[in-house]
């Protein structure tokens, strides 16, 4: 793949041009980052769109596949997790285990669950474990 880079005056629009044979899972994570730079294109069994960082509770990496937790529903996405958590990085989010990114913005409460780990308890109920390992960033991240 060729990049070309161009700069331009102040009075200029950027400007984006894709030139590709198809339309592949990397030209479309390529058109959502430039579009959305803090969304992600999630499915369901019907559909697909872009869903706003504002509106993901949680992602989370379960048998080789990405899922992101909104309110009240539960969508697919391509990306793996480090992908994702590249893409929310810049909002809220925090990583809590291997497996899970948590929208901090979401968290209720979060309470001590024994072993060094701690449960978070988001805005629309549901429990999020975070591990021991992830504890430390998640104090600094309260000021605890």
């Amino acid at each position: 793949m060729k990049i070309i880079i161009e700069n331009i005056t102040p009075d200029e629009e950027e400007t984006c041009i894709l030139r590709v044979r198809s339309l592949t899972d990397n030209a479309v994570k390529a058109i959502n980052l430039l579009k959305c730079p803090n969304s992600l294109t999630v499915f369901s069994e019907t559909e697909s769109f872009i869903l706003d960082s504002n509106d993901v509770y949680y992602v989370e990496s379960v048998d080789l596949k990405t899922f992101v937790y909104a309110k009240e529903k539960v969508y697919q996405s391509r990306l793996k997790l480090y992908e994702a958590e590249e893409i929310l990085s810049s909002g809220d989010f925090l990583r809590v285990s291997k497996q899970t990114l948590v929208n901090v913005a979401k968290i209720k409460s979060v309470s001590p669950a024994g072993g060094g780990r701690f449960i978070a308890e988001l805005d629309n109920g549901e429990k999020v474990v975070i591990s021991r390992a992830y504890v430390p960033a998640l104090k600094r991240r309260f000021g605890i």
